[in-house]
């Protein structure tokens, strides 16, 4: 199966992403987890400090207008599963999240950055379950 790997899109993007989790932790004090930033939005969270929180996602959301408007194009996206596939996908990432305390976005960039060993675990965790999904998806079942 042929990827649309883009490196110097990718390294744009995880320059961006770093620079926003190192701007959150100074301005606020706030680990950038991208699932304890939409969890505090959600009604009785009792989270009191919900603005910077909209805004965050706001800007995660209004990012790919920017880049089309900066390149003048968007990056080809192409899923190559069935909508079924993507749905139970979502559902165990977020699963996974919530066992593990967290997201990729909170314990791959922030926690490893700050050393953690729940984060490094983690990570761990979630990198050899995306290689044996892989795995298990491209050679056993032929997906």
């Amino acid at each position: 199966m042929p990827t649309e790997f883009t490196p110097l899109l990718s390294l744009a993007g995880g320059l961006l992403i770093g620079l926003a989790a190192v701007l959150l932790m100074a301005v606020h004090g706030r680990i950038a987890g991208i699932t304890g930033i939409l969890g505090g939005l959600l009604p009785g969270s009792g989270e009191a400090d919900q603005g910077w929180r909209a805004g965050f996602l706001l800007g995660m959301i209004a990012a790919p207008s920017v880049l089309l408007l900066a390149t003048g194009a968007m990056p080809a996206v192409e899923v190559p599963v069935s909508t079924l596939a993507l749905v139970a996908g979502g559902f165990l990432v977020g699963l996974g999240a919530t066992f593990g305390s967290g997201c990729t976005s909170g314990h791959g960039v922030c926690g490893l950055s700050r050393l953690s060993a729940r984060s490094i675990a983690a990570t761990l965790t979630f990198m050899a379950t995306g290689g044996i999904t892989v795995f298990l998806v491209r050679h056993v079942f032929g997906g």
